[in-house]
């Protein structure tokens, strides 16, 4: 398989992430809570990936190592929670413009945690996502439902993940990508489960239409994904994948323009083209190296 199948893999994996936020709309408004929506697609999401580490080579790994990845997956399962709960309040579209704040957010966390200041070139990139950001919202043309609340949930969310980034960067443990996952979705299922006790599996809910939603949302959100990205990642590297990983963005605004009819206006489009720019911008050395290594190989 050549570098560029591998890369259409991380590709398919971000626009998997990007058609979730228009489903979960889709759920609130066949009356099912945060609680069922997210719960369920931590829960089967585990079973997936547990089904799929039945196939692989097991790593033995000692308590302590197995209490790491579970809590190492703890702000992924806050992501869920925060996430879902911004779509409660604004559209779909907008909700994930916040979440890809945590390109930036990232970046405060290393300088926070390790010191780390940042270049030049990451400051004008989170410049460039915070205009792009600002356009792509539509705020400045009153053209996208805002909520104060929902503004608030959705930069959780984005703090989160930019955690869940940090955290899993700087995780040694030797055992599989697709053991690891499944290990540490266990732990964000733990979490969602703790502060959203899982009525759904007593209620009759999953037999009342939730069950369809939930295998969506697990196999979109917390399966396909990670595998796509743990089969494509090492062979693209991580700036070409964050580049590519970046097609979240437009699918879910084009999935919530043509599903959920929600008005993204042509300033917001070139909003959501500003933000991709400022996302690639800092990794576009690195992918110029690498196709000119591939030329060179060919």
């Amino acid at each position: 398989m050549s570098i560029w199948k591998y890369g259409l893999l991380v590709f398919l994996g971000g626009c998997s992430y990007g058609v979730v936020s228009t489903f979960v709309k889709l759920a609130y408004s066949e009356g099912f809570n945060v609680s069922d929506i997210t719960g369920t697609q931590y829960f089967f999401g585990a079973i997936m990936l547990w089904i799929l580490s039945m196939f692989i080579q097991k790593n033995k790994l000692s308590i302590k190592q197995i209490l790491i990845l579970l809590i190492s997956g703890t702000p992924m399962g806050l992501t869920g929670i925060f996430y879902n709960q911004s779509l409660k309040y604004i559209d779909a579209s907008l909700a994930i413009i916040l979440l890809l704040q945590f390109t930036w957010v990232g970046i405060i966390l290393q300088f926070l945690l390790d010191k780390t200041v940042p270049s030049r070139k990451n400051l004008n990139a989170t410049t460039v996502i915070l205009i792009g950001s600002v356009l792509a919202s539509g705020v400045l043309y009153n053209s996208i439902s805002f909520s104060l609340i929902g503004l608030c949930w959705g930069l959780l969310s984005a703090i989160s993940f930019a955690s869940f980034i940090y955290i899993s960067g700087r995780s040694s443990i030797p055992i599989h990508p697709i053991r690891k996952s499944a290990i540490m979705t266990s732990g964000a299922t733990i979490l969602v489960f703790f502060i959203l006790p899982p009525t759904f599996i007593l209620n009759g809910s999953l037999m009342d239409g939730l069950l369809t939603f939930a295998l969506f949302f697990a196999f979109f959100g917390s399966f396909l994904p990670p595998l796509l990205f743990n089969i494509g990642m090492p062979k693209v590297g991580s700036g070409l994948g964050n580049i590519l990983s970046a097609s979240e963005l437009p699918t879910a605004v084009t999935m919530s323009t043509l599903i959920l009819k929600e008005s993204v206006t042509l300033s917001q489009w070139i909003g959501v083209t500003i933000i991709l720019i400022g996302i690639a911008y800092p990794n576009l050395q690195m992918v110029q190296k690498l196709y000119n290594k591939k030329m060179k190989g060919s």
